[in-house]
């Protein structure tokens, strides 16, 4: 008989096991069949055995009907092309930017969502299979993301995460109308109640309305807005001055209202206005490259000030490449992911719970917190909740309409209700203000859930 005493070609690994099958292995083993059928033949043939013609001659039939199968099971596994491996995962597509000027970000997720996938498949996976996240590269180019999108939804997945950027997820989601659901990463978008679109953390104005909220307890009431001409800026300056507007914030006054395109390497001309104005604090709302022109000419002026800035700047990776211009006074709104569990700021216990599992699994993998790592990880592990909870095979309709009443789900940015806040679940309940130690080189809470001061 046959006997292959290599790893059989056709078990289903993925991915391969090193010295697993390969194509020299198969070789080998059509080899050993070979030589057991002419071995036969010449025991039959000098009388010492006891296979008969018939038998020698049925080896010789089926021999060469081996050949083709084993080479075909050989050349898969040389080229990693295992036939089961796609019913072995679960696979989840990400559309992020891994190149261009959102990729302080995206890269940031990417890490995190690596070690997201390895918690959730430490779990049980989706419906006991192995979760593999797919990432694609938009290049922080709108035009690219829709293609990407436009070729991941023929494969019909229940979900498209991503993308990063508001402009980019903006783009994408007419796509989504009737499917699949898309997990944007950028909490500046405003999805429309009951739809396929769901976004992240908690919305930008309620990053804003903590900070204002910070801001008037600590009697810092003068403020002046700095804005990028792009969509993300005017979304800011839009929702700003609505809050300074509101009851609550009637004794802040905006005294200095500035604006600057994106690729301008100076705003010199803005920070003296904003200088002459007399104000307290700053708040500069710009991404990236652009949030550093802010914290260099405020620097540059001699300008400490107290500075507020937009979340998407909220990165390890900035703040240490531009420690040397960074205002001494830095402070963000974030979800309350930034509380670490920290027992003076009045946290669910089962979000308190995921949030020092995050950072003991972040901290091995040598991953610092930030917002790219936030992203990383709730998105992606209420999904896995959510499939789990649906019968294997669910489709859009069926996880968006699981999403549109999911309640009392404990993730590390709070306790989500998407039936209070549609699309989102998170509102300003779970919003926090830190700011940014340059000694400890971490981001501490200032303030309770909310924004309200921890200490006068």
């Amino acid at each position: 008989m046959v006997n292959f005493k290599s790893r059989p070609c056709g078990k289903a690994i993925w991915p391969p096991a090193s010295g697993g099958c390969s194509i020299a292995g198969a070789a080998r083993g059509i080899g050993a069949a070979y030589a057991n059928a002419l071995a036969a033949k010449e025991t039959e043939n000098s009388g010492e055995g006891e296979m008969t013609n018939r038998r020698v001659a049925a080896i010789g039939k089926a021999f060469p009907r081996l050949v083709p199968a084993l080479f075909a099971m050989a050349l898969a596994a040389g080229m990693g092309l295992h036939p089961a491996a796609a019913a072995e995962t679960f696979d989840l597509d990400v559309i992020i930017p891994l190149s261009g000027g959102g990729a302080f970000l995206g890269t940031e997720e990417q890490q995190t969502i690596q070690v997201t996938e390895r918690a959730i498949n430490e779990q049980g996976g989706i419906h006991g299979k192995p979760v593999r996240f797919i990432f694609h590269d938009d290049q922080s180019s709108p035009q690219i993301a829709v293609q990407l999108a436009n070729d991941v939804i023929q494969t019909h997945p229940p979900i498209v995460f991503g993308s990063t950027i508001s402009a980019i997820c903006n783009a994408m989601s007419p796509l989504m109308r009737d499917g699949p659901v898309q997990y944007c990463f950028s909490p500046s978008i405003h999805p429309a109640p009951g739809g396929y679109v769901f976004t992240s953390q908690i919305a930008s104005n309620d990053q804003q309305s903590a900070l204002l909220r910070y801001f008037r307890f600590k009697g810092w009431s003068r403020i002046a807005l700095i804005t990028t001409t792009d969509a993300s800026g005017q979304d800011a300056e839009r929702s700003i001055t609505r809050l300074l507007q509101t009851p609550e914030n009637r004794d802040l006054k905006l005294v200095e209202n500035g604006h600057f395109n994106p690729t301008d390497v100076s705003v010199a001309a803005q920070i003296e206005r904003i200088r002459a104005a007399n104000a307290e604090v700053v708040v500069s709302w710009a991404t990236a490259a652009a949030g550093a022109t802010v914290f260099r000419g405020l620097v540059q002026a001699g300008l400490d000030l107290p500075v507020a800035a937009s979340g998407s700047n909220m990165t390890y990776s900035q703040m240490i490449q531009y420690a040397a211009f960074l205002p001494k006074q830095l402070y963000f709104g974030v979800s309350a992911w930034a509380a670490a569990g920290a027992a003076n700021i009045d946290l669910p216990p089962a979000v308190a719970a995921e949030q020092k599992l995050f950072f003991a699994l972040i901290a091995k993998a040598g991953i610092h917190a930030d917002i790219g790592a936030d992203l990383g990880w709730d998105p992606e592990r209420l999904i896995a909740a959510a499939l789990n909870k649906l019968p294997p095979g669910a489709g859009a309709a069926e996880l968006r309409n699981y999403l549109l009443h999911l309640k009392g789900y404990a993730g590390i940015d709070g306790m989500y209700d998407f039936e209070a806040v549609p699309q989102r679940g998170l509102d300003i309940s779970d919003a926090l203000v830190v700011r940014w130690d340059s000694q400890k080189k971490d981001w501490d809470p200032v303030s309770k859930l909310t924004g309200i001061p921890l200490t006068p």
